[in-house]
């Protein structure tokens, strides 16, 4: 009967976090002073809130198994890096806030695994440019936010610019994305530039050819000098060898 009763018996969940507030489905781990995501959630967990605590890096699957997670914040944290497998094992998140942290680079391969997330929060931190491949690794999205960065307005920020012009109701508070630099650009909205403002940039930017080329003949014209100049030195050693041979002939 003991047996019968300890097969029937349902597993023990993980318990919660001491520093969070529980529910079968939410995790409020906000203003705990926390350094790190706790990993004794609850696998159905389908909110995770990690606000206001003071988390500097997100390193390899730095998040337990959960399945079933839709949203996730990490706003006002102390971010600034996220290895490119932080995120493993969140392909149902719908939902991620990364605002106000101190992130100034982001690569595609920390958003792969999220294919079902719609709503990405970037607000408030410290990017310069972005990689359209940024967004464009999550397929369902719906909403970015991109406001209270120090956009570098120089011709790196033209691939960006473009994917903002072709997906105009993705981006929220369009009218909130400003340039920081340089400082004659300062505050002036990102979205007003017209394909007058990048034609410089677009003239001056290479094709893949152009980067061909340049690698070919880089080197090949290097060899090259050097053979001429051993060439040429040759035959002024030469010439100064006839002239001082015929001197001494010419001597009594």
């Amino acid at each position: 009967v003991l047996a019968l009763l300890l097969l029937l018996w349902p597993p023990p969940s993980p318990a919660c976090p001491a520093a969070c507030r529980c529910s079968p489905a939410e995790a409020d781990c906000a203003e705990r002073g926390l350094r790190e995501v706790p990993w004794s959630l609850w696998a159905n967990t389908s909110a995770l809130w990690l606000s206001y605590n003071f988390i500097t890096v997100l390193g390899p699957r730095s998040f337990p198994a959960l399945p079933g997670l839709r949203l996730l914040s990490l706003a006002h944290n102390r971010l600034e890096l996220i290895h490119g497998r932080a995120l493993l094992g969140l392909g149902a998140l719908r939902e991620l806030d990364l605002s106000h942290n101190r992130l100034t680079l982001l690569t595609p391969e920390t958003f792969l695994p999220l294919t079902s997330l719609a709503t990405l929060n970037l607000g408030g931190n410290r990017l310069g440019e972005l990689e359209p491949a940024v967004p464009g690794a999550l397929p369902q999205l719906r909403a970015l936010l991109l406001q209270d960065n120090p956009w570098v307005c120089s011709c790196g920020i033209l691939p960006l610019w473009r994917w903002l012009s072709h997906n105009r109701e993705k981006v929220r508070e369009k009218s909130l994305l400003l340039c920081r630099v340089p400082e004659q650009l300062n505050k002036y909205p990102i979205m007003a530039f017209g394909d007058e403002s990048f034609r410089q940039c677009q003239e001056t930017l290479l094709s893949s050819q152009h980067y061909i080329a340049s690698f070919v003949i880089g080197p090949f014209s290097f060899i090259a000098s050097i053979f001429f100049c051993t060439f040429l030195g040759s035959l002024i050693v030469f010439y100064h060898s006839l002239r001082r041979d015929s001197q001494c002939c010419r001597r009594p």
